[in-house]
């Protein structure tokens, strides 16, 4: 069966009416935004609605539903893509630096949207290593150097020297 331009349409109606927001006082279907405004992390738009029957306001919250990631780790094996690993990598780089949970918390939410928008659904730990140490780069010579020093798995203390000699210059 082939899929016409008005089937599309027909479709794309019964969503739009699957999908109304109900009044939380009266259960009326029919409301006007009154403002919209995005979460600080992007993730989250706020709409503050006033119902068409019963005029009074309510708050919803649209999340954006992304696709499940997975991440392929150096061994080959497959698991599912987890930010609070990210977070708690960047808390152990920057304990005892200047920076405070919010940055971090930033930090996360930024790599965390990277690797979201790669186009495979998969993706393997050492991307994810690379856009950490990017973001650490951006943020703490010495928080990128410890992550470093996990990350990269250097094998003697020469070659991390010369890793701290290429951040120097």
């Amino acid at each position: 069966m082939a899929i016409t331009k008005d089937r599309l349409l027909e479709k794309k109606t019964n969503l739009k009416e699957k999908a109304k927001m109900k009044c939380c006082y009266c259960g009326y279907t029919d409301s006007k935004v009154t403002d919209s405004r995005l979460s600080d992390d992007l993730s989250k738009i706020k709409r503050r609605r006033e119902c068409l029957k019963c005029t009074k306001r309510y708050t919803t919250y649209e999340i954006i539903d992304s696709v499940p990631l997975v991440v392929i780790k150096s061994n080959g094996v497959r698991q599912p893509f987890d930010a609070q690993k990210i977070k708690r990598g960047l808390i152990k780089a920057f304990e005892k630096r200047p920076i405070g949970i919010d940055e971090i918390d930033k930090m996360t939410a930024e790599i965390e949207r990277q690797v979201q928008n790669t186009l495979d659904g998969e993706v393997s730990t050492h991307e994810i290593g690379k856009l950490v140490m990017e973001e650490l780069k951006k943020k703490d010579d010495v928080a990128y150097i410890r992550f470093a020093s996990v990350y990269l798995q250097f094998s003697d203390p020469e070659s991390f020297a010369k890793f701290i000699a290429s951040i120097k210059k």
